[in-house]
């Protein structure tokens, strides 16, 4: 029973951590279609600019926590909305209409420059910022112990959801996106202003992909590479809850969560290999994804 609750309670931490890396992802492929591989680069910049804030923080004498807690989440959507504008109006905007490989392309371009640029401003050296973590400290569970630090990610996890559930579902701008999602062209034709809302759209998703990082940043070591390695599992979790689908989402990162929990609890040698395994089996039934949808193409 004890293996039992512990692999529920770290496979919805981690599932916690998994929706909030591809939340993002979703949002921005769910809207314009676009695969961004970018992505990863921009969950990288959140966790440096996080990871640099707080070191400046606590090395000046700072000691309050809730002040470095600010500093991550005005750091992440600082960084992540400059950015965001930067490339979308920079880069994407000259590739609208394109096939959806090539931007496949021009985006991983884009997380090859970036990655360089983290290297120029921030060096190859890991940068610590444990602090916010340690200061939570921990709780007890029954007779497991967990991290208060990452309870609050799961907490930060069901805001993000509900919050895009609320924008997409009830609020005006949520209506026209999913109007575009559905037609882009009667979207025009009806007024729309499909490139201020693409650019509202990808601005939305770097923002979440850097409070993913910036949230992230207390509990690793930021080094050089880490928004790559992220990339992947986060595509692992959007293919296997369906492409563009906030719940699927969702749903796959908590199924995900879990396997990997259960892997680590009682097969460890397989911990790498059960994302992709779970990913596989879902296809094999679901092409699109659990939640994904085909979509006609237009010749």
């Amino acid at each position: 029973m004890l293996t039992v609750w512990a692999i529920l309670i770290d496979g919805l931490i981690y599932a916690s951590w998994l929706f909030l890396v591809a939340a993002g992802l979703t949002v921005i492929y769910g809207v314009m279609r676009i695969l961004n591989m970018a992505h990863g680069s921009l969950y990288a910049l959140g966790a440096y600019a996080a990871a640099s804030a707080i070191g400046w923080y606590y090395n000046g004498g700072g000691d309050q926590l809730w002040i470095a807690l600010a500093m991550i989440a005005a750091c992440a959507i600082a960084i992540g909305a400059l950015a965001g504008l930067i490339m979308e109006r920079g880069v994407l905007r000259l590739m609208y209409g394109r096939d959806e490989v090539l931007m496949v392309i021009v985006t991983f371009a884009m997380l090859l420059i970036l990655e360089d640029v983290m290297k120029i401003i921030w060096g190859t050296t890991p940068y610590f910022a444990y602090q916010p973590y340690a200061a939570m400290g921990r709780f007890n569970i029954g007779v497991l112990t967990v991290s208060g630090y990452q309870l609050m990610v799961v907490g930060i996890s069901i805001a993000v959801g509900l919050a895009l559930w609320f924008w997409l579902e009830r609020t005006k701008i949520g209506k026209i996106l999913r109007s575009i999602i559905h037609d882009r062209e009667v979207s025009e034709a009806m007024g729309v202003n499909v490139k201020r809302m693409f650019t509202i759209t990808f601005m939305i998703g770097a923002v979440l992909g850097a409070i993913a990082g910036g949230v992230t940043a207390p509990i690793i070591s930021v080094v050089p590479g880490v928004g790559v390695e992220v990339i992947v599992v986060a595509f692992a979790v959007v293919v296997t809850g369906g492409l563009g689908s906030i719940t699927g989402a969702a749903v796959g990162a908590l199924i995900v969560g879990l396997a990997r929990a259960v892997s680590i609890h009682t097969m460890p040698e397989l911990e790498l290999f059960i994302v992709y395994a779970v990913m596989a089996a879902v296809l094999i039934f679901r092409p699109h994804g659990l939640f994904g949808q085909a979509v006609a193409r237009k010749i």
